[in-house]
C-alpha cells in the first residue's frame, strides 16, 4: 500500500507541472476566447455584449470561414500523407543503410531545427519567378510554360505549396521516431518472419509496421493536432493568399482579430477551430479504437 502510495506521489510530482502550465496557457486561454467571443470588441475601449450573434454570423453568413474549414482539411491531409507516411519511409530506407547513417540522419532533420522564417524564405527563392528561381529552371526545361510558371501567387497551387513546405519542414521530426520505434522491434519477430521465408518487404509490411501501429496512431494525432491549428508556414509564405485561396482557419482568424480589429468576431473562430479540432481528434480515436477491436 505504502508502495503504491509513493508511485503515485512520484507521478503527481512529474504531472503537476506539465498540467499547471497547460492550464495556464491552454485552458485559460481557451476561457476567455469564449468570453470575448460573445461581445462585439476591436480589442481596445468598451464591449458590447452581443450574444451568440458572432456564432450566428460566422456559421451562416461567412462563407469564407467554410472555405478556410476545407482548407485546412485539405492541408491537413497533404501534411499527414508527407509527415506520417513519408517519415515511415525514410525510416525505413535508413534501417536498412549501415554507411553513413548518421550524415543522413543530420541531413533529414536539418528542417525541423531551421526557423519557419528561413524555410519560407528558401522555398520563395526556389519558386521565384523574377528572378527565375531554381524550380522553373529546371522544369522550363521540359516544357517553356514553367519558365514564368507562378507558384505562391497562383490560387490553384499556393494551398498545396504550402502543405508541402510544412510536411517536408517536419518530415525529419517523425522520422526519427519511427526509426526509434523501428530498431525496437524485437529480434526474435524478425528472425521468425525469416525462418518462414518472408522477404525484406514482407518483414516490413506483415511484422514490423503491425508492431508500432500505436506509434504510427499517436504520429498521426500528432501531425492532425498541429495541422489543424497551423498559422507559421501558411501566412508567412502565402498570408492566405492570392485572395482567400490557401487561407487556414488559423490565419483567418488572426486578420479577423487583429487586422481588422475584430476581436470578439476573431474569438469566436478561435472556439470554432477548438471544437472542430476536438471533433475530428474524437473521430479518429473512434476510427483507430473500433479498427484495434476488429482485429
Amino acid at each position: 500500500m505504502q508502495k503504491a502510495f509513493g508511485r503515485k506521489k512520484v507521478l503527481a510530482m512529474f504531472l503537476t507541472p506539465a498540467l499547471v502550465v497547460y492550464i495556464a496557457f491552454v485552458v485559460v486561454s481557451v476561457v476567455w476566447a469564449a468570453y470575448y467571443s460573445f461581445f462585439d470588441w476591436s480589442g481596445v475601449g468598451e464591449k458590447t455584449f452581443i450574444g451568440i450573434q458572432n456564432y450566428i454570423q460566422l456559421f451562416t453568413k461567412d462563407p469564407i470561414f467554410w472555405k478556410t474549414v476545407l482548407h485546412t482539411i485539405i492541408y491537413t491531409i497533404i501534411c499527414v500523407a508527407i509527415q506520417v507516411f513519408g517519415g515511415l519511409l525514410f525510416a525505413v530506407f535508413l534501417t536498412r543503410i549501415n554507411k553513413g547513417r548518421a550524415i543522413l540522419q543530420t541531413l533529414y532533420y536539418v528542417p525541423v531545427v531551421i526557423s519557419s522564417v528561413a524555410i519560407c524564405q528558401i522555398f520563395s527563392k526556389l519558386f521565384s519567378v523574377t528572378p527565375t528561381g531554381v524550380v522553373n529552371a529546371v522544369l522550363s526545361n521540359l516544357s517553356s510554360k514553367f519558365a514564368m510558371f507562378e507558384w505562391i501567387s497562383n490560387a490553384d497551387v499556393s494551398l498545396y505549396l504550402a502543405a508541402f513546405v510544412e510536411g517536408y519542414k517536419y518530415l525529419g521530426l517523425y522520422m526519427v521516431i519511427f526509426y526509434a520505434a523501428l530498431i525496437g522491434v524485437p529480434k526474435e519477430l524478425e528472425e521468425a518472419a525469416i525462418v518462414d521465408g518472408a522477404n525484406v518487404v514482407q518483414q516490413y509490411w506483415k511484422v514490423k509496421i503491425p508492431y508500432i501501429k500505436p506509434v504510427i496512431i499517436a504520429n498521426c494525432v500528432l501531425v492532425l493536432n498541429g495541422s489543424l491549428r497551423s498559422f507559421d508556414i501558411s501566412y508567412l509564405l502565402t498570408k492566405g493568399g492570392p485572395g482567400n485561396a490557401s487561407e487556414l482557419m488559423s490565419t483567418y482568424m488572426y486578420k479577423q482579430a487583429f487586422s481588422s480589429m475584430k476581436y470578439g468576431y476573431g474569438s469566436a473562430i478561435a472556439i470554432a477551430i477548438v471544437i472542430i479540432c476536438l471533433l475530428i481528434g474524437f473521430v479518429f480515436r473512434r476510427f483507430t479504437e473500433r479498427g484495434d477491436e476488429n482485429e
